[in-house]
C-alpha cells in the first residue's frame, strides 16, 4: 500500500483497511514527535494531505457522513459521484490536482437554520471535493495540535464528550469552585481573525502549502441563498470538516492562558490553599467549542476580574465577549451548560447539600416540540410510521441525560409521549372507543404497540453516574514506544 500512487478502490474493504492503518501509523508518529517537542514545526505535510491512504480514509468519512446526501455549491452529492464519476477516478483527479497545486477550494454554500429565540445560525456546505481535502487536512494535522490542546477542552476532540465537561464542572463546584463565569462569544465561527488564526496553525506547522492550502479554505467565500458569492475575510464557516479543528486551535489562547495563571490548575494545593487565605482567587476553564465557563474559588468580585481578563485574552484573535449572554451565576443559584441544569441544592430529608445535574427545562422543552410536531402530522399514516420517527428522538434524548439526576424528567416525558401518541390515534379513529384502542394499538394494555415496534418508554431508561476522568482521557494515538 505504502508504495502505491493510485487510489485502489477495486476492493473496497482491504483498501480502505490497509489505508486506515497506514493513517493510523503516521498520525501516532506525528502525535509523539509533538508530543516530545512543543516547539517543533512539521515539515513536508503536504505530501501526506496528497497520500493515497490519507485521500482514502478521508473519503470514506465524507462518505459515511450525515451530510453525505447534501450537495454544495456544484451540486453533487457523494451519491452522484459513486454512481457517475467512480470513487477511482474521482479520488486520483483530486490527488492529482493537490499535487501540481492546481486544487482551488469552492465557496460554501449557504443555509440558514433555526436556533432558539427565533434566530438564525448560518452553516456553510461545502463541496464533496472540499469536504475530502478538508478531512485529509484535518487527518494530517490534528494528532499534532492534540498534543498542545488543554485536557480542560472538550468540544470536537476525539475520546472527548460533553459529558466529561458537565462532569468536571460538578467536580469543581463540590471543591469550593462556588462562583461561575458563564461564557459566550459572539458568534463564534463567523469572526475568527484569520491572520491570527494562520499565525497559531504557523507555530506548529512550517509547510507553506498547508498553510496556503488552509488560507484558501478560509478565504473561499460564501455563496448566499441570492445567488451571489460573497468574499469571507474572517471566520471558518460552521459546517466544514475542518472548521471544528480551526476553531479550537484559535480558542486554545484561552486554554493556555488558564493553563499558565496563578490560581490555576498548574498551581498546587498548597499553593492554592496559600492563595486562598491571602485573598486571592484560584480559576479553572471547562471549554466545550465555543461554550465555556470559568469557575472561580473566590468572591463574586474575582469572577468579575476574570470576565474582564477572559475579554482581553481571546480579543487579539478577533473574538468578542457578549455582554448581555456573559453572565455570573453562582452555584447555588444554578446555570444551564451544554443542555444540563447544573445546581447545588440540599439533599432532601437532610440538611447536607450536594450539586446534582439533571436536565435543563429548555432541553426538556426542545424534545417534547419535537415529539409534539411528529404527532401533529398527517393521519393517513400507520403508528408503526410514527413510532419510527418518534422512537429514534427519545432513545437518543434519553441515551444522553441519563447520567444525571433525570428519572423524574423521564417520568414526565413517558407520560407527555403516551398522551401525544393517544391523542394522534383517537384523531386518526374518532370513533374508536378505548376499548377498541387498547386490543388494537395496545396488544390489550395501555402501551402503544405496533406490528412489534413498541413505543420507547423514557421511564424505563437506567441512570447511572458519569464517570469522572479528568486528565486521563487518553488520545487515540499511543505517545510513547518506538
Amino acid at each position: 500500500m505504502p508504495g502505491e500512487t493510485r487510489v485502489n478502490t477495486r476492493d473496497p474493504e482491504s483498501a480502505l483497511y490497509w489505508a486506515e492503518r497506514r493513517v493510523l501509523e503516521i498520525q501516532t508518529k506525528l502525535h509523539r514527535w509533538a508530543m516530545r517537542d512543543p516547539d517543533r514545526r512539521f515539515d513536508d505535510l503536504f505530501n501526506l494531505v496528497a497520500d493515497p491512504a490519507f485521500v482514502l480514509v478521508a473519503w470514506d468519512r465524507v462518505r459515511s457522513n450525515k451530510g453525505a446526501r447534501t450537495a454544495g455549491a456544484d451540486g453533487q452529492t457523494v451519491a452522484y459521484i459513486q454512481e457517475r464519476v467512480g470513487v477511482e477516478d474521482f479520488l486520483d483527479q483530486l490527488r492529482s490536482q493537490l499535487k501540481d497545486r492546481s486544487f482551488r477550494p469552492v465557496p460554501v454554500r449557504e443555509r440558514m437554520i433555526p436556533k432558539s429565540g427565533g434566530k438564525l445560525r448560518r452553516l456553510g456546505i461545502p463541496t464533496v471535493t472540499d469536504r475530502v481535502v478538508q478531512a485529509s487536512l484535518k487527518l494530517v494535522l490534528e494528532p499534532i495540535f492534540e498534543a498542545d490542546f488543554q485536557p480542560f477542552s472538550y468540544g470536537f476532540r476525539p475520546n472527548r464528550r460533553a459529558h466529561d465537561a458537565v462532569a468536571e464542572t460538578r467536580f469543581l463546584a463540590m471543591r469550593t469552585y462556588e462562583w461561575v463565569v458563564e461564557g459566550d462569544i459572539e458568534a463564534c465561527f463567523d469572526t475568527i481573525d484569520h491572520a491570527a488564526l494562520l499565525g497559531r496553525v504557523g507555530r506548529r506547522v512550517g509547510d507553506k502549502r498547508v498553510l496556503s492550502l488552509v488560507k484558501a479554505f478560509l478565504k473561499a467565500g460564501i455563496l448566499h441563498q441570492d445567488g451571489v458569492v460573497r468574499d469571507t475575510y474572517t471566520g471558518t464557516p460552521q459546517g466544514g470538516i475542518l472548521s471544528p479543528l480551526l476553531a479550537n486551535i484559535a480558542l486554545s489562547v484561552l486554554d493556555d492562558y488558564f493553563a499558565g495563571v496563578a490560581g490555576g490548575p498548574a498551581t498546587s494545593g498548597v499553593e492554592r490553599r496559600r492563595r486562598r487565605r491571602w485573598g486571592l482567587a484560584n480559576y479553572r476553564l471547562v471549554r466545550y467549542a465555543d461554550d465555556f465557563l470559568v469557575l472561580v474559588s473566590g468572591g463574586r468580585e474575582h469572577a468579575e476580574q476574570i470576565r474582564d481578563v477572559v475579554a482581553g485574552v481571546v480579543a487579539p484573535m478577533g473574538l468578542r465577549l457578549s455582554e448581555a449572554k456573559t453572565v455570573i451565576t453562582h452555584i447555588d443559584e444554578g446555570l444551564d451548560f451544554l443542555g444540563w441544569r447544573i445546581q447545588r441544592h440540599r439533599q432532601k430529608g437532610s440538611d447536607r447539600r450536594y450539586v446534582y445535574t439533571y436536565p435543563a427545562k429548555k432541553a426538556l422543552k426542545a424534545v417534547m416540540a419535537k415529539v409534539r410536531t411528529l404527532c401533529r402530522q398527517g393521519l393517513n399514516r400507520s403508528l408503526l410510521v410514527l413510532l419510527s420517527r418518534v422512537n429514534p428522538v427519545l432513545r437518543g434524548w434519553c441515551a444522553y441525560f441519563r447520567f444525571g439526576v433525570s428519572k423524574s424528567t423521564f417520568s414526565w416525558l413517558s407520560s407527555f409521549t403516551w398522551w401525544r401518541v393517544v391523542r394522534w390515534i383517537r384523531r386518526k379513529h374518532a370513533r374508536m372507543t378505548w376499548k377498541e384502542l387498547r386490543r388494537r394499538y395496545c396488544g390489550g394494555g395501555w402501551w402503544p404497540v405496533f406490528d412489534r415496534a413498541r413505543l420507547f418508554q423514557p421511564d424505563g431508561v437506567p441512570i447511572t453516574w458519569y464517570r469522572y476522568r479528568g486528565a486521563k482521557i487518553p488520545p487515540p494515538w499511543p505517545a510513547t514506544g518506538q
